[in-house]
């Protein structure tokens, strides 16, 4: 393929494309960039039923892939399982890439679909030319896993959140010390019981905690959030938000003192990134990829993970010493600096993608 020519991208995914989640956005950014970097990318998505239904609809999404005649497929790790079953049974016309949000298995599932979704996941990557995946961290899984170097690249999301920016109506903070930023769909695995007791255990005059995400993702855990806000500890403390679009996001990272949240599994950690870019000093676990994010004592504070007497010191030492605050924010900023914007992130894609063609047809 010329360099000059449109690269042409089937990107498949599970379920709706404009859900509101970090790898969904992800795509979504890289679509919308598409044309500045000479590329177009279309949806194809598997139904998304009940695990493991989707394996079903596999040669229907393939076919459907085929007829468009893309330059390569772009697979979704999330939906990586349910083309695995397939994908020895036809030579594909066109090169696959897998594109990793998450390890083989996911994160959010059971013991015994982690175990059948992994080996899935392994079957399709099998066949992939190229896995690009979105944080050092999972790069780095992913080679402890038998992956060789050269089938992997880092391919990171970006810092920024939006062009335009909606600020906040009202004044976070509320009369209080400093206002505290957490931006995650209510799920286990983001640890918002743990900040919700941190912040409980604080006094009560230091910290007003703004919550952002979607609040239905989980309904199980979302009841038990919903239990907890409402304990008199909490009364006046918190304020929800749900759902809301990246301009108004953009708009909270800008009017927040900090942030925080208690992941317990985050494969890149997108909205660290972004708080660190708005020169918010970041506080969380140290899983999962915030350690390659954010060093302990300098952009932020990365706990040691279930440490709550750590996580609420750390909360009551930002919201009481506005200095540190500036100077973690301050670094924090610099150091997000570092990381790609949306631009750089779309650019090396699909700089990658030309690669992965280029290599097929040779």
């Amino acid at each position: 393929m010329d360099d000059a020519q449109v690269l042409t991208v089937s990107l498949v995914t599970l379920g709706d494309p404009q859900t509101m989640t970090g790898g969904y956005l992800y795509h979504r950014r890289m679509a919308d960039l598409a044309p500045s970097c000479d590329a177009r990318v279309d949806f194809v998505s598997v139904p998304s039923w009940r695990f493991p239904l989707p394996v079903l609809a596999g040669p229907t999404v393939l076919r459907s892939v085929i007829r468009r005649r893309p330059d390569v497929l772009l697979l979704d790790s999330i939906a990586a399982a349910f083309l695995g079953p397939w994908l020895w049974r036809r030579r594909l016309p066109m090169p696959l890439v897998g594109m990793l949000h998450q390890p083989p298995g996911g994160i959010d599932h059971g013991r015994a679909r982690t175990r059948v979704q992994a080996a899935l996941d392994r079957r399709a990557y099998g066949h992939a030319a190229r896995l690009l995946v979105a944080s050092a961290d999972l790069g780095e899984q992913m080679g402890r896993e038998g992956v060789p170097d050269h089938l992997l690249r880092v391919v990171p999301p970006g810092r920024d959140v939006a062009a335009v920016v909606v600020a906040p109506r009202t004044d976070l903070r509320a009369g209080r010390r400093a206002a505290l930023l957490s931006v995650g769909n209510w799920m286990a695995r983001k640890g918002l019981l743990d900040l919700l007791d941190a912040v409980a255990a604080l006094p009560a005059d230091l910290v007003t905690l703004h919550l952002v995400g979607d609040t239905e993702v989980e309904p199980s855990y979302a009841a038990q959030v919903r239990i907890r806000l409402a304990a008199p500890d909490l009364a006046g403390r918190v304020v929800v938000h749900g759902r809301r679009s990246p301009n108004e996001v953009a708009g909270f990272y800008r009017a927040a003192d900090m942030f925080a949240l208690a992941s317990v599994r985050e494969p890149y950690g997108t909205v660290y990134g972004e708080a660190m870019a708005a020169g918010l000093p970041v506080v969380g676990w140290d899983a999962g990829n915030l350690p390659h994010l954010a060093r302990d004592g300098i952009e932020g504070r990365v706990i040691p993970a279930g440490d709550r007497a750590a996580l609420i010191a750390a909360l009551a030492a930002l919201a009481t010493d506005e200095p540190l605050r500036r100077r973690l924010g301050a670094a924090a900023g610099r150091r997000a600096a570092t990381f790609p914007s949306w631009e750089e992130t779309a650019r090396l894609l699909f700089a990658e993608l030309r690669t992965v063609v280029r290599e097929a047809g040779a």
